[in-house]
């Protein structure tokens, strides 16, 4: 199987194991995002 039907399949499943919509999966990873900057960005600012 090719990368991306292996990722779409990924997507199904982790959308279906939350009970998210497409919308909601896309805040979601939006706010993750987010986050995950907002902590790097202390780690390297701290240092």
């Amino acid at each position: 199987m090719s990368l991306i039907s292996e990722h779409k399949k990924f997507i199904g499943w982790y959308k279906a194991k939350l009970g998210l919509s497409d919308y909601g999966l896309l805040w979601l990873v939006f706010f993750k995002g987010v986050l995950t900057t907002l902590i790097v960005q202390r780690l390297v600012l701290s240092w």
